[in-house]
């Protein structure tokens, strides 16, 4: 293997994914919206067992954003009972399939029961680890900078840090997902080109890959596409090219 071949990237570590199509994948099939979400769940459940199968430990999905409130109520409404049913039905299968779960965003807003539901999946499956799933429901980027933010302030007014230490490590340590890797990969589908402030601060580094396919139709072989184009970049973090071939070279002998 050349050294050149020996600069790639390995399977990424954690996956983070927008899910975005399934409102004009069902409208292509003459169908109603909510259709097109439940097709979603159902690759959802696929996309957990490609990376269980593939040995990726952390898998991060964009479910509902703090921006999605704005939609119709009644699209609001079906997407809440369809995550009501998800969690009722598949928090024991993905706990038999040592797959824990973990919701990031902000709680406040939901439902007590969905908030129950959610404590309850989430007690079941935390001392699984062969996957962790996290799944971002009334999450926003800047709402996790923001309550970061606060926590760290209040470190300081607690006399716990000093003002003139304080530094960006230090908002990191709050964030959600801040005891996990960051995002080695986004994918996003359905053809849009931006990250609708998802994970804002933990995609800093993350190599992104746009696809066209709408999340529905988005399958293993799909999957396969963007992993293989993970698998040529070279990711340099700062450094030259040159730099990260020395380093790869370096840590072979």
């Amino acid at each position: 293997m050349s050294s050149a071949d020996e600069s790639l990237p390995a399977m990424p570590r954690h996956i983070a994914v927008i899910m975005d199509g399934n409102g004009r994948w069902a409208y292509r099939q003459h169908l109603p919206r909510v259709a097109g979400h439940r097709r979603g769940a159902e690759v959802v459940r696929e996309m957990v067992q490609s990376c269980v199968d593939l040995g990726i430990p952390y898998l991060t999905l964009f479910a509902f954003s703090t921006e999605n409130w704005r939609r119709p109520v009644l699209e609001v409404r079906l997407l809440m009972n369809l995550f009501r049913l998800l969690l009722r039905r598949e928090a024991r299968k993905l706990h038999e399939n040592g797959v824990r779960l973990c919701i990031i965003g902000d709680r406040s807003a939901l439902d007590r029961d969905i908030r129950q539901l959610v404590e309850e999946a989430e007690a079941l499956t935390r001392n699984n680890r062969r996957l962790q799933l996290n799944l971002a429901v009334n999450y926003g980027g800047h709402w996790d900078i923001a309550q970061a933010a606060r926590a760290a302030m209040a470190a300081v007014l607690a006399g716990e840090l000093a003002l003139e230490d304080f530094s960006e490590a230090h908002i990191a340590r709050y964030l959600c997902l801040a005891d996990i890797p960051e995002p080695d990969l986004l994918i996003r589908t359905g053809g849009e080109e931006r990250i609708s402030n998802f994970l804002v601060w933990q995609l800093a580094y993350t190599e992104f890959y746009f696809s066209d396919t709408l999340w529905p139709d988005f399958d293993r072989t799909a999957l396969e596409y963007a992993l293989q184009s993970f698998a040529h970049r070279q990711r340099r973090f700062g450094r030259t090219g040159d730099q990260v071939l020395e380093d790869d070279c370096s840590a072979s002998d």
